[in-house]
């Protein structure tokens, strides 16, 4: 019994804290959105950039 005591303590403190969440409203969402997208981006194009860049060495490195 204890047990089952403890998930419904669980819950119900799991239910009080979801009701201190503050959502962001629409505006802040798609700015946070395009941070995201932005940077997403940008890691993408260095590492592939990097990514030529080490092969691009390594060929030069073993034909050599």
């Amino acid at each position: 019994m204890c047990g089952v005591n403890r998930v419904s303590k669980f819950v119900k403190e799991s239910f009080e804290e979801l009701k201190k969440v503050q959502f962001p409203n629409k505006k802040e969402t798609l700015r946070l959105t395009g941070y995201v997208i932005g940077i997403s981006l940008v890691t993408g194009v260095l590492v592939t950039l990097l990514d030529y860049l080490f092969k691009e060495f390594l060929t030069f490195i073993i034909t050599k």
